[in-house]
């Protein structure tokens, strides 16, 4: 190859260049490893793991890993990695992010990487979307591991703590993004050593890593204790809400443009605005009227009345930007959130500040308790604390920059086993929604008279089933698969690729599990097995066989009840005959499929971001099959409206567009890019702000975590106990008694006052008889004090129960304070964005705040700790207990208030003492500088 066609190559294809060496090396080897014996080949575990104790690195070991892999698969599972596959193996050891389209086996080529790096004995975590993928990867690739004498454990959400544990001792651990993030923050709240059940974050190869590290990105993660019970504001709120009038924002104008946003709200005759760009709304100068008028207050903009306020926007928000069936859905009397970039319900979680209240409110369900944060991290944070990160996916380029930028990982497109000859068609425009829907059915029509199986992708489920209900009155038989179906997931999924099909599928549709083409026998075998009635225990063991005996007996998940060895052999039997059965019948299938085109999608509209359009038409033409993708799209879709701009907008409103006709523009592909890039944009732009407000908690995370660390790990924390004694007294006395004051102006009283109330008892020292004494020497006369007192508890107590003691306070007192300090950080980001206002950087004021929030903290967890341990008293049993914080959320019963109540002012129960109040001790020092700093 000359220069020029160097240079014309993609970064990929350089990449993939360099590579080629080690992918020649792995694959020479194939006949090598393909005559050693079952035990031969088993026995290059324990070869690999100790040439790279004496030194032999990971990389040097790279091609014989890879092959010893591939001839395990190949005996086990019956597949062996393609060259393009070792490829992708290859970029997953590198700490990259590998781009494989659908239906080229990302799931077989994990288990090169994570058999290569388990042998380092630190263990590998395999982080997949769902508890259904990581239980089916780790049951069926663990095949692999398990036969090459590896183990391998799965993290499911019912776990409980014991097997938690074992999982992660394994070599290769299976789970979720939530459940290892979540574990991780449960670890740095546990209150014993025995409690953690990670071992370290060594290595992640993260599937699906765009919907991860990106989709997810905005969210974080948070574990959330019992708080204050929910008051009947979210329901008075609520009520006034409905009591408004307002008008949803022209595309072209800007909410959140400060400078003119309060001149233009006075002229207007609503009561809020709605800018569904942002999903926001705002209350006009005449809506804070008519609030202050509502709750019978003086003025709603005053500080007093932030919190009625945050009641009234979380109402508004609620209202006017939350909708049923696209951000959430009611089931069983619940609010779920449904997650907008998979479809799917997003279990256990809630919004947060409020908002998952004011929606109970809204849709009249039981309103829950509102939580407190007890930890939190973001994603981007947590997966940056692994010393090697790699990832995998279908669609991974649209962002490179992104995963840049924020994990510092380059993404590597992976080529094609077989050619890709998928037919991708130019978009269908139409004018209007209701020409749009029409020519969607009539094509749905028309392809399934042809027996070609079609999957229609949604963006939500309001518009899968408005589809559902028009193919119903065109007798068009079909399944819907969203929010509201996802325990069906799994077999919709499975049978989408057969003659005939049709499925209405939102984003969730079968991501991690590919269509085949005429079905899928395994699951259409044990879908008879279940009409057989054989039990659910031997058909898992049928599916997931182990090598037994005839005569052994093992224990099914029901109590009591066991399954002998000769059960499950005949179970296996069965369970092949009827695969063998099934994979004729889906042979057959899949060759009428392909007569007729193969599999057909069809787009409903344009997603916001390109990856999951990309996503979208990838289910189709995998693997060399045939296969159609085609979006129709109209100029009233919610991404045209809002992004496609000025131009798109007179277009709209020339009024020579055809109501149901098709338009041929030039002009439209272009703006729908452009408007998707504008969206992407915007998303990471919020994203980016998540990280950057979250970096600054992450210093003090792992400043605090470390700490902890150490108390859990039993380090002796008497020098540091000591340590914090002699520093308040220090402090105290630079306070009361300040270099250059004479003796006879030293606030004395305050000062002794003051460490009475932390450590000494009273009328030990005479106020008058060190007014003569240097500072310096009074220091150290009650530091001496301190020491003596301090050695005296510990006589009483003794050194192994006040060692055990120190590290329980400790713990106790550090989670209590970095609890609130969790809370308060929370509360003073809600409120730094007015800091744009005035042209200061939100972030750095909200860095250079926090910063002191954390130090006086630190001050508050040192003179609470030393309070505590000076005036703890021996316990009669020699058993420190310590109740774990993290608490269900309880739910609090809505019933309806009276008119009265309804109307009643909006007050403060209890008087709040600012912070440079004076100290309601008497010690004369602002409350910030004295009680302030230890009393919650």
């Amino acid at each position: 190859m000359g220069l020029f066609g160097f240079l014309t190559k993609s970064f990929s294809e350089k990449e993939i260049d360099k590579m080629k060496p080690q992918v020649n090396a792995v694959l020479t080897l194939e006949d090598e490893m393909a005559a050693l014996s079952d035990e031969a080949l088993r026995a290059k575990t324990a070869e690999f793991k100790a040439r790279y104790q004496q030194g032999t690195s990971l990389d040097d070991l790279l091609p014989e890993a890879f092959a010893v892999v591939r001839e395990a698969a190949w005996r086990v599972l019956g597949m062996k990695p393609y060259p393009v596959q070792v490829i992708g193996g290859i970029v997953l050891h590198q700490g990259r992010i590998a781009e494989m389209k659908t239906g080229e086996g990302k799931t077989l080529v994990a288990t090169m990487p994570s058999y290569l790096n388990a042998l380092a004995g630190q263990g590998v975590h395999v982080v997949t979307v769902n508890d259904y993928l990581a239980e089916r990867d780790a049951e069926w690739m663990g095949k692999v591991h398990e036969f090459l004498g590896l183990t391998v454990g799965v993290v499911l959400q019912p776990m409980q703590q014991v097997e938690r544990q074992k999982a992660y001792q394994a070599d290769i651990t299976y789970g979720t993004n939530n459940q290892f993030g979540f574990d991780y923050l449960r670890d740095n709240m546990a209150i014993y050593k025995s409690g953690v059940v990670q071992r370290g974050l060594h290595y992640a190869i993260v599937d699906e890593v765009d919907s991860i590290l990106v989709d997810e990105a905005r969210t974080p993660l948070i574990i959330s204790g019992q708080g204050d019970p929910s008051t009947d504001m979210y329901e008075k709120a609520n009520r006034f809400v409905l009591t408004l009038e307002g008008r949803i924002l022209d595309p072209s104008e800007e909410l959140n443009k400060l400078d003119a946003l309060f001149e233009e709200h006075k002229l207007e005759t609503v009561d809020f605005l709605v800018d569904e760009k942002r999903k926001a709304a705002n209350l006009t100068e005449q809506g804070n009227h008519k609030a202050e008028e509502y709750f019978h207050v003086e003025n709603i903009s005053d500080p007093d009345q932030l919190e009625l306020m945050h009641y009234i926007n979380q109402a508004l928000k609620a209202q006017t930007t939350m909708k049923r069936d696209i951000d959430y859905v009611v089931t069983d009397g619940e609010v779920k959130i449904v997650d907008e970039f998979t479809g799917r319900i997003m279990e256990g979680r809630r919004y947060s500040e409020g908002l998952h209240q004011a929606i109970e409110a809204k849709e009249g369900v039981e309103i829950k308790s509102e939580s407190k944060t007890l930890a939190t991290i973001t994603f981007q944070n947590f997966f940056r604390m692994y010393d090697k990160l790699s990832g995998m996916t279908g669609t991974g380029l649209t962002e490179a920059d992104e995963f840049a930028e924020i994990y510092h990982m380059d993404v590597v497109a992976i080529p094609t086993n077989k050619p890709v000859v998928r037919e991708d068609r130019d978009d269908v425009v139409f004018a209007h929604e209701a020409g749009k829907f029409q020519a969607i059915v009539d094509e749905i029509v028309a392809i399934h008279e042809t027996g070609q199986p079609i999957l229609v992708g949604t963006v939500d489920i309001e518009t899968s089933e408005k589809i559902s209900g028009l193919l119903k009155k065109r007798g068009v038989k079909h399944n819907v698969l969203n929010a509201k179906q996802h325990r069906r997931e799994a077999e919709i999924v499975a049978q989408a690729g057969r003659f005939g099909e049709v499925t209405i599928a939102t984003n969730m549709a079968g991501r991690g599990t590919d269509i085949v083409l005429g079905g899928n026998p395994e699951w259409m075998a044990k879908k008879q097995m279940e009409k057989d009635g054989d039990a659910p225990a031997l058909i898992d063991w049928a599916e997931s066989f182990r090598h037994v005996e005839p005569t052994d007996v093992f224990p099914t998940d029901e109590e009591g009840v066991v399954v002998s060895g000769e059960e499950i052999i005949a179970a296996r039997e069965k369970y092949n005959r009827l695969k063998e059965h099934f994979a004729v019948e889906t042979r057959e299938n899949a060759e009428k499929v392909r007569e007729v085109g193969g599999l057909f999608i069809l787009g409903t509209e344009r997603h916001e971001s390109r990856r999951i359009d990309n996503q979208l038409r990838g289910r189709s033409g995998r693997q060399g099959d045939p296969g159609t993708s085609q979006f129709y799209i109209s100029l009233e879709d919610k991404l045209m409206r809002l992004f496609g701009g000025e131009r798109m907008q007179r277009f709209i409103e020339s009024g020579t567009l055809p109501d149901d006709e098709p338009i041929q523009a030039g002009i439209l592909s272009k703006s729908i890019e452009r408007a998707q890039k504008k969206v992407e944009s915007n998303n990471f732009a919020t994203r980016k702000q998540v990280l950057e407000y979250d970096n600054v908690m992450n210093v003090q995370r792992k400043t605090i975590y470390e700490e902890r660390n150490r108390v859990l790990n039993g380090e002796n924390m008497k020098p540091e106990i000591l340590e914090m004694a002699h520093s308040i007294i220090n402090d105290a006395v630079d306070s009361f008694a300040a270099e250059g004051v004479a003796p006879e102006q030293w606030e004395l009283e305050g000062l002794f006052s003051y460490l009475n109330n932390i450590f000494l008892p009273k009328g030990l020292i005479a106020v008058e008889s060190v007014r003569e004494m240097k500072r310096d020497d009074f220091k150290a006369m009650l530091i001496h004090i301190a020491d003596s007192l301090y050695e005296k508890k510990e006589e009483e107590i003794g050194s192994d129960l006040m060692r055990e003691l120190e590290r329980m306070v400790l713990l106790r007192v550090v989670d209590t304070r970095w609890m609130d300090h969790i809370d308060a950080m929370d509360q003073l980001r809600r409120g730094i964005g007015i800091r744009a206002a005035g042209n200061d950087d939100p972030v750095r004021a909200y860095g250079n705040e926090g910063f002191d929030m954390f130090n006086e903290m630190n001050d508050a967890i040192r003179e609470d700790t030393i309070r505590l341990l000076y005036h703890i008293q021996a316990p009669k049993e020699q058993k420190v207990v310590r109740k774990a914080v993290a608490m269900p959320t309880q739910a609090v019963g809505a019933g309806e208030a009276s008119e009265a109540e309804q109307n009643k002012t909006f007050v403060r129960k209890n008087k709040k003492i600012g912070r440079n109040d004076p100290c309601p001790c008497g010690s004369g020092k602002k409350y910030k500088n004295c009680h302030g700093r230890y009393v919650s």
